[in-house]
This record gives structure tokens, sequence and C-alpha cells, in this order.
């Protein structure tokens, strides 16, 4: 089955610091998850399972379609504990993802959305590394306790995206 996301993604020259640490990230996986994506770093705002693609499509076409650039700092690798170790940067201030993340879900009902995308749980975030093996989390904590991560991305598209494998449905081109 398909799911779909909606995401900001960098496609310039500042996500050179959130590719350094996909490459740093990656020495404690098996096989490098982010750049097997092949899709640029990026924040993923919504993700949708069993619904039509043109809810997504609509939305992004319509929220997006004058939203200028956005930069965001970020400060601090963290992690989530699933079955794999996810680490990833935070951004410092939230509020304008927020409000973006508000936005879909006046537009699709937020029940549609993949539960940690729901208004109230979602945490905004760049991933850094998505399967890192039980036997790696140790290392890989402290390397994330031990990298200071600060930087700023100018994020300068959204998209409406079909995994897996990612294949870009939509881009809308954040004004300059």
């Amino acid at each position: 089955m398909t799911a779909y996301a909606i995401s900001l993604k960098c496609t310039n020259d500042t996500a050179n610091p959130v590719l350094d640490l996909w490459r740093e990230a990656s020495r404690f996986e098996t096989v490098p998850s982010m750049q097997a994506l092949n899709y640029p770093p990026h924040l993923t705002l919504a993700i949708y399972g069993g619904i039509a693609p043109e809810l997504p499509l609509k939305a992004v076409r319509k929220i997006f379609r004058d939203m200028p650039t956005l930069s965001v700092e970020f400060a601090g690798i963290h992690h989530f504990p699933n079955q794999t170790l996810v680490l990833w940067a935070r951004p410092v201030d939230d509020s304008a993802l927020r409000r973006m993340h508000q936005a879909i879900h006046q537009e699709i009902d937020p029940m549609l959305c993949h539960e940690h995308y729901r208004p109230g749980h979602w945490q905004p975030h760049c991933t850094i590394a998505m399967s890192i093996p039980k036997e790696a989390a140790t290392a890989a904590l402290r390397w994330a306790a031990e990298t200071s991560a600060r930087f700023a991305v100018t994020f300068d598209v959204a998209d409406c995206i079909g995994f897996p494998p990612v294949e870009i449905l939509e881009e809308v081109k954040l004004l300059p």
C-alpha cells in the first residue's frame, strides 16, 4: 500500500550540514538509511496511509503556493527509541512549522494521519539516521551527545510524495 507524506525539503547548499550528519551517523547503520531514500534533507509534516492522493496534493497546492522559504535553526541531536534507533535534529524554534502542521490538519482530517504526525503528538524533526540497530545504539547515542549539531537550513520546496519508494507527486517551490 502506498503512503503519502507532506514535507518541506531543502534543495540548496544549506542542506550540507545535514548531509554531513547523515554520512557520520550512517556508520552506526547496516545500510545508510537516509542516503538510500534518494531524497534531500526534509521535515515531514504529515503522513497518510489508505487515502486518495488527491487530498494531500490539494493541501500542498493550497497551503504552500504563496509561502516564502523558511530558515530553520537546529541545535542538538535527539532520538526516538523505536525497533531501531532514530536520530534527529531538533529545531530551536518550531512555531512556524507548527502553524504549517495546523494548516494541513485544517485541510485533511487529522484522524486520517499517522498517529505520530497528528496534532498533539507530532515532534518537528529532521531525521539524521532511521535504522540504527540495538547493538549500535549506545555508541550512536554517545556520538549524538558529543556532536553539537548547531546549524540553519533554508527549506525552499514543499512537496507531496508517495512511498515506498519515494516518488514526488507534487512540488511547490517556496517564494524567495
